[in-house]
């Protein structure tokens, strides 16, 4: 279920399903890299200002799941306009500044972006720009991002699915929202 803050910017409300700790895992494959599983916490958080903060954090996956060594970080902000535009400003750690435009879906939440302008610094590897779909379905919120460089075309190179992380404040806001319940816990099921 999609909560809406009362105090959420009223011009973020269809950005709402994106708010919250997300967590879970991925896969990454481009030329050049080596292919790995990765995992993924994802924080959309909001002030009551008309922006989202946005922060990511990866890290490579062994076999058997365990963090290996970071993968990539970054972090930014999300607008949206009264004709459901997106605009985002993103950071990313690899040196790469991003201007990202797109748009949400009409009567699902799903939003396609596409990037206007890379800034790179000396130090980072070769970017020309991106896409990327973020969707929420069934309750997760799921992503894909393809990329350029100079010598690969646009192709896909990151995917994740990604949970709701349930901290123990809102536990204990759900609970107190239950009212009374069962001691024994079995006749509430039937």
């Amino acid at each position: 279920m999609i909560e809406i803050p009362s105090d959420l910017h009223p011009d973020l409300v269809p950005l709402a399903f994106l708010l919250g700790n997300w967590a879970g895992a991925g896969v990454a494959d481009f030329p050049g890299a080596e292919k790995c599983n990765f995992g993924q916490e994802v924080t959309f958080s909001h002030d009551g200002r008309d922006f989202l903060e946005y922060v990511s954090h990866s890290w490579v996956l062994d076999a058997e799941g365990k963090q290996v060594k970071p993968l990539e970080s970054e972090s930014g902000y999300w607008r949206v306009d009264k004709d459901r535009k997106v605009e985002i400003v993103m950071v990313r750690d690899q040196g790469i500044v991003e201007v990202w435009y797109g748009e949400l879906a009409k009567q699902k939440p799903q939003i396609d972006l596409v990037t206007d302008a890379v800034a790179r610094t000396a130090a980072s590897g070769p970017y020309s720009g991106g896409k990327r779909l973020y969707g929420y379905v069934n309750s997760d919120l799921m992503w894909v991002g393809e990329k350029a460089t100079p010598d690969v075309e646009l192709r896909p190179y990151m995917s994740a699915h990604l949970k709701k992380v349930v901290t123990p404040e809102e536990v204990a806001e759900m609970a107190r929202g239950l009212g009374d319940l069962p001691d024994d816990g079995i006749a509430f099921f039937k």
